[in-house]
């Protein structure tokens, strides 16, 4: 069964459990997945699921900032819990540390030592933590990890 089928299955569960919070955010990524299906011309598999996913959530995470700041807490409130729906439906995420040992073993592979070769090592990373870490996560343990 694919992941969005499993998404389909979700929103009938969550209709049936009366989880409108759930209910509305399953049915905001399945729209967001059928019109990402429109553009392809075609069914998505399961890590351009995925990719739709992760769009969302960086979505909800600049709303929260500026909920944030604009001092609109219920919102930040709203969009955390939708936060919490999609990451279910993300694999899990690689830990700081796990981050820091795959780069560091890429940067020895790849030869890279020092800022100049951020770009170089960040090319060689991306594919290995692909849909596994955020991309300022990993901006950010290469920039430490070079000791920047």
């Amino acid at each position: 069964m694919s992941l969005r089928d499993d998404i389909a299955k979700e929103v009938g569960v969550a209709l049936k459990a009366g989880q409108k919070e759930k209910l509305s955010t399953l049915r905001m990524l399945l729209s967001a997945v059928k019109y990402k299906e429109i553009d392809q011309k075609r069914p998505l598999n399961d890590e351009e699921v995925q990719q739709v996913v992760g769009t969302l959530i960086r979505q909800r995470y600049d709303s929260i900032e500026q909920f944030r700041k604009g001092g609109r807490i219920d919102l930040v409130e709203k969009e955390e819990g939708e936060v919490a729906v999609l990451k279910a439906y993300l694999p899990p995420q690689l830990s700081i540390e796990e981050l820091r040992e795959l780069i560091k073993k890429i940067a020895a592979e790849v030869g890279a030592t020092e800022q100049k070769d951020m770009g170089k090592l960040m090319k060689a990373v991306m594919p290995h933590v692909k849909g596994k870490a955020d991309g300022k996560a990993v901006n950010d343990a290469v920039k430490e990890v070079l000791g920047g």
